[in-house]
């Protein structure tokens, strides 16, 4: 059946497989006060393996938040509650609460409301 939950490669973004792994990872989440970016997206989405390379330097250089991959078509439920409708969707997360949103292989946006949210940390 393999991993319900893993880190794809070298690659410091976490991606889930499962429904049970999401609400535990969902959990603890809402326990710290850390940023979460969820990379929502598709095995066969061009867009989205073109971006996944900069969304993994992305996490490697921004250690202090967490990245998460969903796929759309395996967790169509976590997509549907987080309103995404086309991948790939980026939402920003802190404390439960979304606090950004990316749509679109766009890189130099991602990566400006990242650092955006870095700012007004407390």
């Amino acid at each position: 059946m393999g991993n319900l939950f893993s880190r794809t490669s070298n690659s410091l973004v976490i991606t889930i497989h499962s429904k049970g792994k999401w609400n535990q990872h969902w959990q603890s989440h809402l326990a710290s006060n850390k940023l979460m970016v969820i990379d929502f997206s598709s095995s066969t989405c061009g867009p989205c393996r073109f971006i996944e390379p900069e969304v993994n330097a992305m996490a490697a250089r921004y250690t202090e938040i967490e990245f998460v991959k969903i796929d759309v078509m395996k967790l169509p439920e976590v997509a549907e509650k987080w309103d995404v409708r086309v991948v790939p969707t980026f939402v920003l997360v802190k404390r439960g609460k979304e606090v950004g949103r990316v749509v679109g292989a766009d890189k130099k946006e991602l990566e400006e409301t990242i650092q955006q949210q870095q700012q007004q940390r407390h």
